[in-house]
């Protein structure tokens, strides 16, 4: 049950932020406040992230706006990567752990897209739907492959 209990978290705390608002997430008056001198600026200038029908960049939406969207990004990544571990820990060493949490999270993904769009002021965003799933995969992965790793060096000390 334990194992449960950072997934009903991970999925508790999706159900909350999915059900707010935009101005109710926004923290660009926090980044006005932390980042007045504008790090990073120019290499951020570089950056044009294409995003539904545009072109997401510094020169489009400016510094601030465009730092949060990195960080809403960088959340669906880190947030989901969450959700898969949540759901290959808890699926165990049962066959097909990492396929059930890659393929669990991109249908959570969906659902919750899904929900958000009836949250004023938000949209589903199939492109966020690849963010949420590129966040399960390489969270996974990386557990996989540190597991490969940490059994061959068990292995290897064993002979």
């Amino acid at each position: 049950m334990k194992k449960w209990l950072v997934l009903i978290a991970c999925l508790v705390v999706l159900v909350i932020s999915s059900s707010m608002t935009y101005e109710q997430q926004s923290i660009l008056p926090e980044l006005e406040q932390l980042l007045a001198n504008k790090p990073f600026e120019k290499q951020l200038a570089l950056l044009k992230i294409p995003y539904w029908d545009t072109v997401v960049s510094i020169e489009e939406r400016g510094y601030f706006p465009f730092v949060e969207f990195l960080i809403r990004k960088l959340t669906h990544l880190l947030g989901f990567g969450c959700i898969a571990l949540g759901l290959y820990f808890a699926w165990g060493k049962r066959r097909f752990a990492a396929a059930v949490a890659i393929f669990g999270t991109a249908l959570i993904a969906i659902l919750d897209e899904f929900r958000q769009s009836f949250t004023p002021g938000r949209m589903m965003s199939g492109q966020d739907v690849f963010v949420d799933l590129a966040g399960a995969i390489l969270f996974v992965a990386a557990i996989v492959a540190l597991k490969k790793i940490r059994k061959a060096y068990r292995d290897s000390r064993a002979c």
